[in-house]
């Protein structure tokens, strides 16, 4: 077997992450030796993912009768996707991504942390903007609390840092116990000067800590900034689900596309006798999944140890690297990042049909 016919067996692997054949993505292979060393790049970061890949691969050159071993050569190169409208990408930033939720109250801004550490650990560089300006929480889940940014000419500020991401949230520039009584205008002005006049540096992602709810400063943040995708964060629950619907459309209707769902507190882990059950319902998530056609991208436990570690501003993704709960978060952190890659979000708008109903 030559190296063109193991090329051929190479790129028609289905790679799981992008949903269809590596194809393109497979710069070469050669034989050198008794071994076939094939080189890949993918469009979304590949840290620690190399020897899963490897095995994939190999197990289909043995079928196909290769006798001999394989090295993987694998890296990646995180491309822009498209946004919404005439929008153009931010400058420095290749994607944008919002985390959402219909209501509060369902782990959305826990759940962006955690996935914002995964994507930096698989070697992405990557921000995280807390856009809820009424309940900032990443200042105390990325243990910045009392921190403020520096700024060299009054006009723009430096994001601070964190266990390798870039950081940005109203609550660096407010005293905590102050309330903010803004009105919708003010708040989406704050917003827009926040990711605008923010330093950010050369970011694969920025993830969007949005604002609970489907209101008017969330629908102007859809509008206006610069989206990639959008992934949904729900409960099981009825109630929880009802309200993460209208947060899909709001995104569907403003052309911005759904990576997938998120179902957290999917089942609750006893501290005392490792019991699991589904104290909020079985299955909701992907429910939902299945009627708007988008992928499940995983389930995350309700666990004490994750509201624990983020309230200690030590995020499990980075307090756990090696525990169960952060290979899940890495698990969904890659899948959302595979289907950006893939384009196949972008390329799945339903047609939407308004009526008076």
């Amino acid at each position: 077997m030559n190296a063109a016919e193991l090329r051929e067996l190479v790129a028609a692997v289905v790679e799981p992450y992008l949903g269809k054949p590596l194809g393109a993505a497979v710069q070469g292979v050669e034989v050198a030796g008794g071994e076939a060393v094939a080189r890949i790049v993918l469009g979304f970061p590949v840290g620690g993912y190399e020897t899963t890949l490897t095995a994939q691969l190999a197990a289909v050159l043995v079928a196909a009768g290769w006798t001999g071993g394989l090295r993987l050569e694998l890296s990646a190169k995180v491309e822009s996707q498209g946004v919404q409208g005439s929008l153009k990408p931010l400058p420095t930033i290749r994607n944008v991504i919002a985390i959402a939720s219909g209501k509060g109250g369902v782990g959305k801004s826990t759940t962006a942390a955690n996935l914002a550490l995964a994507l930096a650990a698989q070697g992405a560089r990557v921000g995280l903007l807390d856009a809820d300006i009424y309940g900032p929480s990443q200042p105390l889940m990325m243990g910045l609390a009392g921190e403020r940014p520096t700024t060299e000419d009054g006009k723009h500020l430096n994001p601070l840092r964190a266990y390798g991401l870039e950081v940005m949230s109203i609550g660096f520039l407010i005293d905590p116990e102050q309330p903010m009584v803004w009105r919708g205008p003010m708040v989406t002005q704050a917003l827009m000067q926040l990711i605008g006049d923010t330093l950010w540096g050369e970011l694969d992602y920025l993830l969007v800590d949005m604002p609970p709810g489907t209101g008017d400063t969330q629908l102007t943040i859809s509008q206006r900034i610069p989206v990639s995708g959008a992934i949904i964060v729900t409960t099981p629950q009825d109630i929880a689900l009802a309200d993460a619907r209208k947060g899909l459309m709001m995104f569907r209707k403003v052309s911005v596309p759904v990576l997938g769902v998120i179902e957290n507190m999917s089942t609750h882990i006893c501290t005392n006798c490792g019991h699991e059950e589904h104290v909020f319902g079985a299955g909701g998530g992907q429910r939902m999944a299945d009627q708007y056609g988008i992928p499940l991208l995983g389930s995350l436990p309700l666990d004490i140890r994750i509201r624990e570690q983020a309230d200690g501003g030590n995020p499990t993704v980075v307090a756990e690297p090696n525990g169960r709960i952060a290979a899940a978060y890495h698990e969904i952190a890659r899948r959302a990042a595979g289907r950006l890659a893939s384009g196949e979000a972008a390329n799945s708008f339903p047609t939407i049909t308004v009526s008076d109903d």
